[in-house]
């Protein structure tokens, strides 16, 4: 991708990479390309991955941020100095239903227009805004002042689906034959959320003592090879996780909607991997929890769960019913370690460093103390040191 000055216009030109699934987009995109998506208040996770990506223009062609809760993407990509647009569209110039077709093709950004190489010439296809920091932070302060009426929708939503769930949730999953025991185990069930990264490296230590079974739900699993461990279970419906994490070795449980439709069967199938279907209510990660829980694990402990309203609206989910009944069923055995990792972070402290090396000097101090021949070295060398100062 390039860019250069036009009539005092940044003008970014290159080709396009195109999805509806920011997630899908992020696994294929290069720096060098404009991003294009259709993902209103852009959360942290994808913001992050489309950084990991390296891209540095991305045409949104709904509002990176509306306002209606405080979406963290927006800042964190301008803070990084990506360029952000957003389709400024009326009912003279909708935005194009085909705007998919867009993927592969040369484009420029110009004097607020997105323009497509049509063989020999230049065509817009979309005018656009230049999305401002000021602006985002005003809808920012914007969506803070209206949290608590956001609050009190959510509330009513996960109690209203929590009335209507609940004996869905009081039943035992299907009966699924799992190879990987998990009886009287630890077991981590690892999401791709918030921190997970620096909460697995915080648990290293404790992953390493106590060997728990490690589940990975969806993308979860890459992130468990991406920090030097092999999941044992994987759960999901299989839509954000690689093909090398599914032909890793571990089991596999696809998740299914209660009715027994399993959209992520067909991509395992075509792997040709061995796994089970298992219908159940709620999201993946309510179902690892389910899975472990029913399976008499003695502790669950999660990693980058989504635990509160902002985590949920993220995720496009106006209520938490199946969260809250799952945990409330799990109780004591849960552990949540999300955000572990900024709970505390040591410092160096040239205080206890002269603590540790008092407290290895000490016992050399000793035995020279305690040795005829080593004290007799010792002060031949005082002597000697003395002679040399005066």
């Amino acid at each position: 991708m390039g860019k250069r000055k036009s009539r005092g216009f940044l003008t970014y030109t290159g080709v396009i990479a195109a999805d509806r699934k920011t997630k899908q987009l992020c696994k294929r995109l290069h720096p060098h390309q404009i991003a294009v998506i259709d993902h209103p208040d852009v959360d942290e996770m994808a913001a992050r991955s489309l950084l990991e990506a390296g891209t540095r223009v991305i045409v949104n062609l709904a509002p990176f941020m509306t306002g209606q809760y405080p979406a963290e993407g927006a800042r964190l990509l301008l803070g990084a100095g990506v360029a952000l647009f957003e389709a400024e569209s009326d009912s003279a110039q909708p935005i194009p239903t085909a705007w998919e077709a867009w993927d592969g093709q040369d484009a420029a950004i110009r004097d607020g227009r997105l323009e497509l190489r049509r063989e020999a010439q230049w065509e817009m296809a979309l005018p656009l805004r230049e999305v401002r920091m000021d602006v985002v932070v005003s809808k920012w302060a914007e969506a803070q002042s209206r949290l608590d009426d956001t609050l009190s929708l959510f509330i009513d939503n996960t109690l209203l689906y929590a009335q209507k769930e609940k004996d869905l949730f009081l039943k035992p999953l299907h009966a699924t034959p799992l190879k990987t025991p998990l009886e009287k185990k630890h077991v981590v069930v690892v999401v791709r959320g918030k921190h997970y990264r620096e909460d697995l490296q915080t648990l290293s230590s404790y992953i390493r003592e106590y060997d728990p079974v490690l589940i990975g739900v969806d993308g979860g699993a890459d992130a468990l090879l991406q920090s030097g461990y092999k999941p044992d279970l994987i759960v999901g419906d299989m839509d954000s996780i690689s093909d090398k994490a599914l032909q890793c070795g571990a089991e596999i449980v696809v998740h299914a909607y209660v009715d027994g439709t399993a959209p992520g069967k067909a991509r395992v199938e075509r792997l040709g991997m061995a796994h089970h279907v298992l219908p159940a209510p709620g999201t993946s990660e309510d179902v690892a929890m389910l899975l472990a829980y029913e399976n008499q694990a003695e502790l669950i402990v999660t990693i980058g769960a989504h635990t509160n309203m902002i985590d949920f609206l993220e995720k496009g989910r106006k209520g938490m019913a199946s969260t809250l009944l799952v945990r409330t069923k799990i109780g004591p055995r849960l552990i949540d370690a999300k955000g572990v990792s900024q709970l505390y972070q040591p410092s160096g402290s040239w205080k206890l460093w002269g603590w540790c090396l008092a407290a290895m000097l000490l016992p050399v101090t000793a035995a020279l103390m305690v040795n005829p021949i080593a004290r007799h070295a010792a002060q031949m060398l005082w002597t000697q040191w003395r002679t040399w100062a005066f």
